[in-house]
């Protein structure tokens, strides 16, 4: 009997090992889960929430500081460029309107050659009437445009009066009647106004 009871004891106590240690993993489990949930900032004393908030806060700062200090680097490299840019455009701005008159200069130049030995005015003016098409040709190219003003209606904002006459009659008041010096229109903006007579 006392063999039977000892057995049944040592099976009893290895049925209660078994327990434990099935629930031992359980509990270890439930631990974990606990830990978790501190680090999410849960069962957290208000003190040790104050110093997660403000150790985030400090990220956060860290973050926008690094991003501002870029951003403001590359504007700065941007705000040099276009200055640079800006220079380069106003030294060299007019090249291209130069370029396209250096071929009128020479056609002036072979003129001037031929004028000396010419004896035929009319040809020579025909030559220079040639050269001025050509050049007015160029200048169009490149956006300017020749006012005509004669027989419009003066316009301060195209023309400048420089004397007033009396309108022969009731249609020509407030017309220009001649132009003393031609004024000229850079891509629609006036850059010279024409000089004119206007009838009064």
């Amino acid at each position: 009997m006392d063999k039977e009871n000892q057995n049944k004891n040592s099976e009893e106590l290895k049925d209660k090992n078994c327990q434990a240690d099935a629930q031992q993993p359980e509990t270890e489990k439930e631990e974990n889960v606990q830990a978790e949930e501190n680090k999410d900032g849960k069962d957290l004393s208000p003190e040790e929430k104050l110093a997660k908030e403000l150790e985030d806060a400090r990220k956060t700062i860290e973050e926008q500081k690094d991003k501002y200090l870029r951003l403001s680097a590359e504007f700065d490299n941007f705000r040099k460029r276009t200055m640079k840019e800006k220079a380069e455009l106003i030294k060299n701005g007019g090249e291209k309107a130069i370029n396209a008159i250096l071929p009128v200069l020479d056609d002036l130049e072979r003129a001037l050659q031929n004028m000396q030995k010419a004896e035929d005015v009319k040809a020579i003016y025909e030559g220079v009437e040639l050269i001025y098409q050509k050049f007015l040709k160029n200048l169009h190219q490149e956006g300017l445009e020749k006012m005509e003003p004669v027989g419009e209606n003066f316009d301060t904002d195209y023309h400048e009066a420089i004397a007033l006459v009396p309108a022969q009659s009731e249609d020509q008041k407030g017309k220009v009647l001649d132009c003393v010096q031609t004024g000229y229109k850079l891509n629609d903006k006036v850059i010279r106004h024409a000089k004119v007579v206007v009838a009064q």
